[in-house]
């Protein structure tokens, strides 16, 4: 089970990256924001998967009809992910943000 924490950890790990308020939340910014805090326990990110995510691990993955407009943005609740492959989801979120061209 991940944390806000632990995406606090993983982000700030990456070159580059800053920690500041998105709609007085914590935000995560490459170039461009790579994760927010949507609300307690639930994070969202960039990923160019989002479909096949929310499709095969629906109570893991999610959006909202506010995320439509953004299909590489989803929600992740964090009690339903392991460390490993919130780290891995926020490494691919950072390139897309823009960190690593």
């Amino acid at each position: 089970m991940a944390t806000e924490d632990d995406v606090r950890r993983i982000c700030l790990g990456l070159p580059g990256v800053t920690e500041r308020l998105s709609w007085e939340q914590p935000a995560w910014f490459a170039k461009t924001l790579m994760a927010r805090m949507w609300e307690d326990g639930v994070v969202t990110v960039k990923t160019y998967e989002r479909e096949a995510l929310a499709g095969t691990e629906p109570d893991t993955y999610f959006w909202t009809p506010h995320h439509d407009r953004s299909p590489n943005l989803v929600l992740i609740r964090l009690d339903r992910i392991e460390v490993g492959e919130l780290d891995e989801l926020l490494q691919e979120s950072y390139r897309i943000a823009g960190a690593l061209k």
